[in-house]
């Protein structure tokens, strides 16, 4: 057991005002990205399905990408690796289990049949890379061109005849001259919050819980995941609350595919990372079974209901337990 004053000596430290603060500046800095950036896409006619699983979730990796690579660079890979499969587990316990809990969610078909299959390729596809131990610069490559195809699958879909058209009240007028100065202050705006608020967590999330005896990889896929996932917590939960279950659902998906596909490729060919045995046998089996769990619970009857987002909040809890020492 912790000693109660050396708990109350934790909380009070510098570690906890960066922790907080690198929170706050990473919500700050989702938020302006996911609010431009959605907007802007919406109002050159994309619809609100494929919003949510490419603008809206490349927008709100931005925290993961940040944070992989400030933690996982300059302080341990472990810290960059167990980001994502936290941030995976938690965007579907937590993220879309508190947006059921909120409101039932209504699941696109697009999104179920066309962007789930890619989810589910991304997951397994780290877990065979990572299986030899290491996931290095040809295995970063290798993630980085599934991207590539993913995003070219997504740019023709958005383009068939069949896609979804923008509802007329969230169509605007986008005027491209005066849009590109905003745009850019809003963007640089973002960027630094992204990157103040990515060191912040970083060093206060890792001093407060290495004060405590805990290891890097459960740093990085507890407190760390939880905080670079508060932007799809927060986007998904807006979302579930306007009734506009495309972004919720797209937001959880597409976050999933970047989380993998983007920070881990791009930082696998920058820094290769070693997989522990631990991450093989009981992390990466985790991470699958909550990514088939949720294209299961989205297939039937093209729903989420609340029952099924207590199952998802309550099997993110047991996971978060069995990970204490």
């Amino acid at each position: 057991m912790i000693p109660l004053q050396t708990l109350a000596d934790s909380f009070a430290s510098v570690d906890t005002l960066y922790l907080l603060g690198g929170i706050l500046l990473l919500y700050l800095g989702a938020e302006l990205l996911v609010d431009s950036a959605s907007s802007l896409a919406v109002g050159y006619g994309i619809a609100p399905a494929t919003v949510g699983v490419t603008v809206v979730a490349f927008s709100t990796t931005a925290p993961e990408l940040f944070v992989s690579f400030v933690g996982g660079i300059g302080i341990s890979g472990d810290i960059g690796l167990g980001n994502i499969i936290g941030s995976n587990i938690a965007n579907i316990g937590l993220v879309l289990g508190a947006s059921a809990l909120v409101q039932p969610l209504s699941v696109d078909s697009k999104v179920l049949w066309r962007h789930g299959p890619f989810m589910l390729a991304a997951a397994v596809l780290l877990v065979v890379l990572g299986s030899d131990g290491t996931l290095g610069q040809m295995d970063g490559v290798g993630m980085l061109a599934l991207l590539a195809v993913f995003t070219g699958y997504m740019l023709y879909q958005s383009r068939t005849a069949d896609e979804e058209a923008v509802p007329e009240e969230m169509q605007v007028e986008v005027d491209a001259e005066s849009v590109s100065a905003r745009q850019v202050a809003v963007l640089a705006g973002a960027g630094a919050c992204l990157l103040g608020g990515s060191a912040g967590l970083v060093q206060g999330g890792t001093g407060l819980l290495r004060s405590f005896g805990f290891g890097d990889l459960f740093i990085g896929i507890t407190i760390i995941a939880f905080g670079t996932s508060l932007p799809e917590l927060a986007t998904s939960l807006v979302s579930s609350l306007r009734d506009e279950a495309e972004f919720s659902i797209g937001n959880v998906v597409g976050s999933n595919i970047y989380n993998v596909l983007a920070v881990i490729g791009l930082l696998a060919v920058v820094n290769p990372l070693s997989v522990g045995a631990n991450v093989q046998s009981f992390h990466f089996p985790i991470m699958i079974a909550f990514t088939i769990g949720a294209m299961a619970l989205m297939a039937v009857d093209r729903r989420i209901s609340r029952p099924s987002g207590v199952a998802l909040v309550g099997a993110y809890g047991g996971f978060v337990y069995l990970l204490l020492p």
